[in-house]
């Protein structure tokens, strides 16, 4: 699987173009060069561009895959007479992001506003490093040490949206059983809840509980992710084993998007979500 929700692996399946580390790292390059020909610091240079100083620095140490939208805007912000572009088509993609889940992990650091449903694992932006790596250490086909280590760093920087954007407004949908799944045994279970616990004391993050005492609920269908751009644009995102899928068509979008609403209702108000975290993690 890739990232969307829980996302068991980033692992680059076998037959997708490997990643080129040095490409990002020649991108971040250019983009400092053109920032510091301009007289500018990251912290002035973020604002114009619309995105975090911690972003910035991720892409100009070649660590992070730009997008398309940062890529235009710096070659505009910079007059980089189209140097910032050209060097952006000779990118591969980021080690540890699965071919399916690269477009929307370009979108992923845009969002205003991300809705997640997860029925199998703790979601991808919410797993503890102990969690991914297990996660990693059990992955078919086995994944080398190296691999594992490369994932867990994606994984890890991936989760940094949840804080390097509190404006961003963030909606976790997650069956109880996940959180029930003895996923590494108690110790690691433990961290993960109190780290989840901490996360929802953020004012723009809710996280509801979709109880196992639900019988129907509108969610059956599979793990769902939704987000909206800062051009107020919504996009879903749908997984599987070895796929994933974008999807753009407003009429789909809406419709996954009355799913996901209606999900919100027939699961646990925050604060007996929060409550029910509380009680699994006392039995843990």
């Amino acid at each position: 699987m890739g990232t969307g929700g829980g996302g068991v692996t980033d692992e680059v399946p076998k037959g997708s173009e490997p990643e080129t580390s040095e490409s990002l790292k020649a991108f971040g390059e250019v983009v400092k060069a053109f920032r510091k020909r301009a007289g500018l610091t990251q912290e002035q240079f973020a604002p114009l561009v619309g995105y975090s100083v911690p972003m910035i620095a991720s892409i100009e140490q070649g660590r992070r895959l730009p997008s398309k939208e940062f890529v235009n805007r710096a070659e505009e912000v910079l007059d980089a007479f189209g140097v910032i572009r050209a060097a952006a088509k000779h990118l591969t993609r980021k080690a540890g992001l699965a071919k399916w889940f690269e477009e929307w992990a370009e979108l992923e650091p845009l969002a205003v506003t991300l809705y997640t449903f997860e029925n199998r694992l703790v979601p991808g932006l919410f797993q503890t490093p102990a969690y991914a790596r297990t996660l990693f250490e059990e992955q078919i086909p086995a994944m080398s040490d190296d691999k594992i280590e490369s994932n867990l760093v994606t994984r890890v920087e991936r989760a940094s949206i949840l804080t390097e954007r509190p404006e961003t407004i963030f909606s976790f949908i997650v069956e109880e059983h996940v959180l029930r799944r003895q996923m590494g045994g108690p110790e690691v279970m433990r961290e993960q809840i109190d780290h989840v616990l901490g996360l929802s004391e953020r004012r723009n993050i809710d996280i509801q509980v979709m109880a196992q005492s639900r019988g129907y609920h509108a969610g059956l269908g599979g793990p769902l992710c939704l987000l909206e751009t800062e051009e107020n644009t919504w996009y879903a995102y749908c997984e599987g084993q070895e796929t994933g899928q974008l999807i753009s068509d407003p009429k789909v979008v809406s419709i996954l998007q009355q799913r996901y609403a209606r999900m919100r209702a027939q699961a646990l108000s925050v604060e007996a979500s929060v409550g029910l975290l509380r009680e699994i993690r006392g039995a843990l």
